[in-house]
C-alpha cells in the first residue's frame, strides 16, 4: 500500500526515478540525463552506484549512451506488465497501474464461463462468473487489454465487482482476501505469442482491415488462495509492439 518503506538498494531507487520520468513523458525522446558525476552529488551515492543505475535504464532499452555526450532518453514503448506483476505492484501501492499508465474503459458483467475460463477456474462451463475488462494505456497508447474472470460467489460478497467502473479501495484480489480472510497463496502464470485475430483487433482498437503480421504477447494469471479456491483467471493481451520481461536478483 501507498506509504510503505522503500526498502530497495539506491541504485534501483535511482533508476526507478528516471524510468517514471522517461514513461510520463517529464523526460522526452533525446533528453540527456545528469552525468554519472552529478548523478551522484544529487543523489549522495558513490559514483558506482550512480553508474550502476544508468546501466540498469541501458539494460532496460530505455536510453543509451553516446560516447562524448552523455546518456539519451530512447523513444520506445514500455514492456507490459503481467497479472502477477499488477498484483505485486498492487499490493505495494494499491495500484496495478505501471509507470505512465493510466486505465479506462472499465466494463463488468455477470455472464456465462467460456470453456477455457470454466476450466481454468475448475467450474462446470457456463458457470456465471464476474468478467471484468479494462484497458491500459500510455503516451504510446494501448499496453495491453486485461480482463479478469472471477467465480460469482465473489461477486455476491462484494457487489462492486460487477460494476462497470475502476475498483476502489483495492484490486479485485485485496477485496476478495479481505472479505473471505484468505490471502492469495500462489500463482501460476503463462505466456505465449499469437497473431491478432478479428477479436483480437477488436479489443485492441486495430483496423480490422489492416492487421498488424507480427505476434502479439498474450498473458494468463491464476490465483489461488490459501484454502486452495481459484478466485480469478486473468488474460492480459498486448498492444502491438509491446513486449514483456521480468528481473530478478541472482546470488553469487
Amino acid at each position: 500500500m501507498a506509504g510503505q518503506a522503500d526498502n530497495r538498494a539506491p541504485y534501483a531507487k535511482i533508476a526507478a526515478h528516471y524510468t517514471e520520468l522517461i514513461a510520463s513523458g517529464q523526460l522526452e525522446p533525446g533528453s540527456l540525463l545528469p552525468s554519472i558525476k552529478n548523478l551522484a552529488e544529487e543523489w549522495k551515492v558513490s559514483t558506482a552506484t550512480a553508474e550502476k543505475a544508468l546501466r540498469k535504464l541501458r539494460n532496460d532499452g530505455l536510453v543509451r549512451g553516446i560516447h562524448g555526450i552523455g546518456t539519451e532518453v530512447l523513444d520506445r514503448p514500455a514492456s507490459m506488465s503481467s497479472g502477477s506483476q499488477r498484483q505485486d505492484r498492487g499490493r505495494r501501492t494499491g495500484s496495478s497501474w505501471g509507470q505512465g499508465e493510466r486505465s479506462d474503459s472499465h466494463q463488468a458483467a455477470v455472464v456465462p464461463a467460456p470453456a477455457e475460463v470454466a476450466q481454468a477456474l475448475d467450474i462446470p462451463p457456463g458457470s456465471e462468473v464476474v468478467r471484468r475488462s479494462r484497458v491500459y494505456r500510455d503516451r504510446h497508447g494501448i499496453v495491453a487489454h486485461s480482463t479478469s474472470w472471477i467465480p460469482a460467489r465473489y461477486g455476491k460478497l462484494i457487489p462492486q465487482l460487477a460494476a462497470s467502473e475502476r475498483l476502489t479501495g483495492g484490486t479485485s484480489l485485496q477485496l476478495i482476501s479481505e472479505v473471505t480472510g484468505h490471502p492469495i497463496s500462489h500463482r501460476i502464470d503463462t505466456a505465449s505469442a499469437s497473431l491478432v485475430t478479428p477479436e483480437y483487433a477488436r479489443l485492441l482498437e486495430l483496423d480490422p482491415d489492416n492487421l498488424p503480421t507480427e505476434p502479439v504477447v498474450v498473458m494468463t494469471a491464476k490465483f489461488v488462495d490459501s484454502e486452495g479456491n481459484i478466485v480469478e483467471f486473468g488474460v492480459d493481451l498486448g498492444g502491438p509492439g509491446r513486449t514483456w520481461g521480468t528481473e530478478s536478483e541472482v546470488s553469487p
